[in-house]
């Protein structure tokens, strides 16, 4: 690679516009989820009958991943981008053979799927499951057909990323969001139960819950195909052997292996956390989707932006600019994801309370829910920073090395789990499996920082660490004051109530922990936040001089 480096600032400015559009969009889907996650708590409770619905929503996902997901969200876009830098005509042809093989493979994969879905739900609840198998049967069924519409979303995503389109794709999954919750306010108003003991396939509640889950994704997919057509783009069929198959099948071969480690490591946690309490899969899902929501807002945005960045860098043998963007992503990460995680870290039991103790859920479920919520932001730094570096492999045409830092993840965290469950209460389980989750992403973290400078030269592992330390610190303070402050008051707020208490008592730590934690990180000596002081500084004499 030809070493050439770009100026920072401008780096930074130019991502921060193209990541802040997306951000807004990805808030919103990710409030609208939250509440449609929310209500299917209130709703189903989390016991025996959401323990089911979570595993087999979980089933169409798992397939997509192991056949054409994965592969589309690592290496599609780096392949794209080679395409279309040897011309438009060139990109828009390769585009279309994607999505031409993509929907064979996934009507395939469907159908065959379907066939098996009984045997999908004995391998992922095994014999010692509190969740009901013929329950999850039957929700596997409706949701199944569902693997075509994730694997074309993912398709037609990465496709939109390549051509420069950010925003469609970010607002789809609000629709996907609001079908959801239109599913779950029907589901209330059928009449009947979702019977366990024996599971009928024809009542109306268990055909809304899983025809209305699919609807969803299905409409997700329909607003990239549209939006995808207003670039100009039009879908022709591109059938046989194209001579990037063998570019194409040679890195997704080795995603496919990546995506197997990822799901026998999927496999271990449904099944150990199945073995808790009822209600302990779910639990660790809704947990982990939480955990997830600074991530979507602010870490996939990052990298949805800089991936098509990283990976002309790579093409051309940009050294300087790859590892400049790279550096700058993993520091960010830590700025803008550090201090949210340490809000959930701390008071994730009162999050727990406030959100998930109403309708059927308990107070009791509530806060594990939160206990367990803590445990998983604890990872939220190192799982942001670990996908983007194996995102800057797959752009290296690398996809073997990601293979292999999974694999130990993998073997490290079913190591851990199975600990936890010959040592933990069945109560604490999740919380265990959740924790071994988190540190596996940490592992991954150090692993792929340690390959990257091997493969590349230094590669601003100090800057790096520097950055994560000073927010850290920044964190850590709000943190304390928050427990300061919080602490007297700990007497009134249980005199409200406990839910009510629960919401107070997240208002002043939300405000504290998330006010001191970006506030102090202002004052650091870090390129990206004297950038981010320059900002502020002309948006403010704009607005004086607008008075």
């Amino acid at each position: 690679m030809v070493e050439q480096q770009n100026p920072p600032r401008e780096r930074t400015s130019s991502l921060g516009r193209a990541s802040g559009a997306m951000a807004v969009a990805t808030l919103a889907s990710r409030v609208s989820g939250l509440f449609a996650k929310l209500l299917l708590v209130w709703v189903l409770g989390l016991g025996v009958v959401n323990d089911s619905y979570t595993v087999a929503n979980t089933l169409p996902t798992v397939v997509n991943e192991l056949l054409l997901g994965g592969v589309l969200t690592s290496v599609a876009v780096p392949l794209l981008v080679s395409a279309r830098q040897r011309g438009e005509s060139e990109g828009e042809s390769y585009a279309q053979w994607m999505i031409t093989m993509g929907l064979v493979l996934l009507v395939t994969a469907t159908v065959l799927a379907v066939a098996s879905a009984p045997l999908l739900t004995e391998l992922y609840l095994g014999p010692h499951t509190r969740a009901n198998s013929a329950l999850t049967t039957a929700l596997a069924y409706l949701l199944l057909p569902g693997i075509v519409f994730y694997g074309l979303s993912a398709l037609l995503m990465a496709i939109l990323n390549v051509r420069q389109v950010f925003g469609p794709p970010a607002w789809a999954p609000v629709l996907n969001n609001v079908v959801i919750t239109a599913t779950v306010l029907l589901y209330t108003a059928v009449p009947g139960t979702v019977s366990l003991d024996p599971v009928r396939m024809g009542e109306p509640k268990l055909l809304v819950l899983g025809l209305g889950t699919m609807s969803g994704i299905a409409a997700q997919s329909l607003v990239m195909a549209l939006s995808l057509r207003r670039t100009g783009f039009r879908f022709r069929w591109n059938w046989g052997w194209d001579h990037r198959l063998s570019e194409f099948g040679a890195l997704a071969g080795w995603v496919l292996v990546y995506t197997l480690i990822s799901q026998i490591g999927m496999i271990v946690t449904i099944r150990v956390a199945g073995q808790g309490t009822a209600g302990s899969v779910a639990t660790f899902h809704y947990a982990w989707l939480l955990s997830q929501v600074p991530y979507g807002v602010l870490g996939v945005s990052l990298l949805q932006a800089l991936m098509p960045r990283i990976s002309r860098s790579a093409d051309q043998g940009d050294t300087g600019a790859f590892v400049e963007d790279l550096g700058l992503g993993e520091r960010l990460s830590a700025l803008l994801l550090t201090p949210v995680s340490a809000l959930m870290l701390t008071g994730g039991p009162v999050i727990g309370v406030a959100f998930f103790s109403l309708g059927q859920g308990s107070t009791a479920a509530a806060d594990r829910l939160g206990m367990t919520l803590g445990v998983a932001a604890a990872g939220i730094v190192p799982f942001a920073i670990t996908m983007l570096q194996l995102r800057a492999f797959y752009a290296m045409k690398d996809a073997r090395t990601p293979a292999v830092i999974n694999a130990v993840m993998v073997a490290f965290r079913a190591l851990l789990c199975y600990g936890m469950l010959v040592t933990l209460d069945p109560r604490h389980l999740v919380i265990g499996v959740t924790l071994a989750m988190s540190l596996s992403f940490l592992l991954g973290a150090v692993m792929g920082q340690l390959w990257l400078h091997l493969r590349l030269g230094p590669v601003q592992t100090r800057r790096t660490v520097g950055g994560i330390g000073w927010a850290l610190l920044s964190s850590t303070a709000g943190c304390v004051l928050a427990v300061l402050v919080l602490h007297p008051l700990s007497p009134s707020l249980g005199a409200l109530g406990e839910v009510p208490g629960a919401w107070v008592d997240l208002v002043i730590r939300t405000a504290i922990t998330l006010g001191v934690g970006f506030g102090s990180m202002l004052l650091l000596p870090v390129t990206e936040t004297v950038i981010a002081r320059q900002r502020i500084r002309r948006m403010w004499h704009r607005r004086r001089r607008g008075w």
